[in-house]
């Protein structure tokens, strides 16, 4: 059974830092593009940050540019994103996504995996 697991969700105060973790299994996720959404309470899902099957190549929403890194181990099958600077608006639960195409990440569409997501709060 194909599965992907976020995990190091929680509550920072503003100008914090949190690293989250997308741990996968029942497949090999190394061949295949990945990356991380979010959906504040309220508002649709939206794309946070996507990384190529080799991580040489990432992308970013406006809104997390500078403050958000996207990385991988593809030995270990692991997604990370780290969050720096953190905002209130950051809050939301944040879901990793695997398959379909790299540079259609940033519509949603067409994705393949999804986990079940861990929930990020930022306090002010």
């Amino acid at each position: 059974q194909v599965q992907l697991v976020e995990s190091g969700g929680g509550l920072v105060q503003a100008g914090g830092s949190l690293r989250l973790s997308c741990t996968t299994s029942g497949r090999t996720f190394s061949s295949l593009p990945m990356g991380w959404f979010r959906q504040a309470p309220g508002k649709e899902r939206e794309f946070v940050a996507a990384i190529t099957w080799s991580g040489s190549s990432t992308y970013y929403a406006d809104s997390v540019k500078g403050r958000f890194t996207i990385s991988r181990e593809s030995a270990r099958n692991i997604v990370y994103l780290q969050m720096n600077s953190l905002k209130p608006e950051d809050t939301a639960v944040y879901f990793c996504a695997a398959g379909g195409y790299y540079s259609d990440y940033g519509t949603g569409n067409a994705i393949d995996y999804w986990g079940k997501g861990t929930l990020v709060t930022v306090s002010s």
